[in-house]
């Protein structure tokens, strides 16, 4: 998340030297989004008071697992994925709080403790008693969050290069600096500075797509998405993460591309440390996307841990 503001600030110093008039850029209507984003699988569920953006496939007697997506992210980043395990798992994707065609949250808050609520009270919508978890980034530390609040709701943990230990610019118990040309952000996202910030999520920059690039960008503008980035990153504040993640019973995979520039794979020595019994899968070609950069090759480990 450090690299991703870090990226956003300096495009942002750069791109102010133009005409404001010339930078400034609106937000996308949401039919104009919905028309694009959300398809035959996606439907409106409203939990506490906010309308997630879900997608639930597959056999719905299969075993059940969730999918939470990263920092400025979306469900659709799961596409490939979800698509395979729907074949023998009852596959659900939202959208977080403050993303995608969910949108802002009413409440507006994005701390972690609203999120796992959300999940269990998604879950109970669903009638779903027990999922496996598979989560990416903040998804990742949003997902080791809940299975150690909500054991006995937890089959299976996967962490996809998942946040959560304090970093430069992130302290423990403390909230972030968040810089003025940061809150520029509802008002200024050049298409070029959001390719800078998705690049090196990739182990290859090249394997950023066109089409993945659209995406990320459209549904950034979604209304109300690019305030709550900025209101999530004021509320994030981070707690030491192994009195959490010692609560954690569930079998734990980790997977990490050896070339993640965001979350380093070192990091995971720390998780290996402190959730009992977890393991680790690396791909030494892959960044911090491995589900969108190489999703064949990246599946197969993921879906073998799954299996009963």
């Amino acid at each position: 998340m450090k690299l991703v503001m870090t990226l956003i600030l300096g495009a942002l110093g750069a791109a102010l030297v133009g005409s404001a008039f010339w930078l400034w850029t609106p937000d996308l209507s949401r039919s104009a989004l919905e028309a694009k984003y959300f398809n035959a699988q996606s439907a409106y569920v409203n939990v506490d008071g906010i309308r997630l953006h879900v997608r639930d496939s597959g056999p719905k007697d299969a075993p059940a697992v969730l999918l939470l997506h990263g920092f400025g992210s979306s469900l659709h980043t799961w596409e490939p994925w979800a698509q395979d395990l729907a074949a023998d798992h009852r596959v659900i994707r939202f959208d977080l709080p403050g993303a995608g065609l969910t949108g802002a949250d009413p409440k507006n808050d994005y701390t972690d403790d609203r999120a796992t609520r959300l999940i269990a009270a998604l879950m109970d919508q669903l009638g779903v008693k027990r999922a496996s978890v598979v989560g990416n980034s903040i998804g990742g530390r949003i997902a080791w969050r809940f299975a150690a609040q909500y054991p006995e709701r937890v089959d299976k943990l996967v962490l996809v290069a998942p946040d959560g230990f304090a970093s430069p610019g992130f302290e423990y118990g403390k909230a972030p600096a968040i810089p003025a040309m940061f809150r520029m952000l509802p008002w200024v996202l050049p298409k070029s500075m959001l390719r800078m910030n998705l690049a090196p999520a990739y182990g290859d920059p090249a394997n950023l797509a066109d089409d993945v690039l659209d995406r990320y960008y459209d549904l950034m503008l979604t209304p109300g998405v690019r305030a709550a980035v900025i209101a999530r990153t004021e509320q994030t504040v981070l707690e030491p993460p192994a009195p959490w993640l010692a609560k954690i019973g569930a079998s734990t995979l980790l997977v990490w591309g050896e070339r993640d520039a965001m979350i380093p794979i070192a990091n995971a020595q720390d998780y290996l440390r402190l959730i009992p019994g977890s393991k680790l899968v690396s791909f030494p070609t892959l960044g911090h996307v491995p589900f969108e950069e190489a999703p064949a090759a990246s599946l197969p480990p993921v879906r073998a841990f799954l299996a009963p």
